[in-house]
């Protein structure tokens, strides 16, 4: 059964947790976290890239000048791709980047990469955290508690809480997100996950769908 060390609100440390083992405990697949990433990369893409062709570009109805006689090659525009001005050649256009993977190749990248982070003892779990007000110092004494100060932290909530948010947002290698919304990219990114007590559960549920 996996583990996890569990700290209270003030960094103080107080046992262990047992991890799903359907989450935290399966065969760590490479392979399959390499097709996530990729996937999750190329959706990051927007496609929005355009340019003009000799036909999308305005003007050029005229010759710009006799065929014969000058001692020049003929020209029939000057938005021919040879001129300053003229027409893109296999220039890019709008395209969907997008790449989709059946749900259950994503759940198995999903569970091998977080198994992949409690093998290294990068998990960590803590009590709810209960910010009344956004605290950019508080937050940042609880990393240093935590000896993660520093690090690429990957703090998972069970649900959006502005406080802590607004909390954790100006802190540089911090990201915040929440359990239903895990990537596999975001877990291999990290140094080290937080994971609330409520949001392992919002994990096992999401992962059972």
């Amino acid at each position: 059964m996996p583990t996890a060390k569990c700290y209270q609100e003030n960094g103080s440390e107080r046992g262990t947790l047992d991890l799903p083992a359907d989450l935290f405990g399966c065969e760590v697949n490479e392979p399959v976290m390499h097709q996530a990433v990729v996937a999750y990369l190329a959706n990051q893409r927007q496609g929005t890239a355009s340019s003009k062709e000799r036909g999308d570009v305005k003007g050029g109805g005229k010759k710009p000048f006799r065929q014969k006689g000058t001692g020049r090659a003929r020209a029939g525009t000057i938005r021919s791709p040879i001129y300053r001005g003229g027409g893109v050649v296999f220039g890019p256009h709008p395209r969907d980047y997008r790449h989709a993977l059946p749900k259950k190749l994503k759940r198995l990248a999903l569970s091998s990469a977080l198994s992949s982070q409690a093998k290294a003892g990068a998990i960590i779990v803590i009590d709810e955290l209960r910010f009344s007000e956004p605290k950019t110092k508080r937050f940042a004494e609880l990393l240093a508690n935590l000896n993660v100060l520093g690090n690429k932290v990957l703090f998972v909530l069970d649900k959006p809480v502005a406080e802590i948010l607004k909390s954790a947002r100006n802190i540089a290698g911090v990201k915040v997100t929440q359990g239903h919304m895990l990537s596999t990219y975001e877990v291999l990114w990290a140094d080290n996950i937080l994971v609330t007590q409520s949001a392992l559960k919002a994990m096992e549920e999401a992962f059972r769908r």
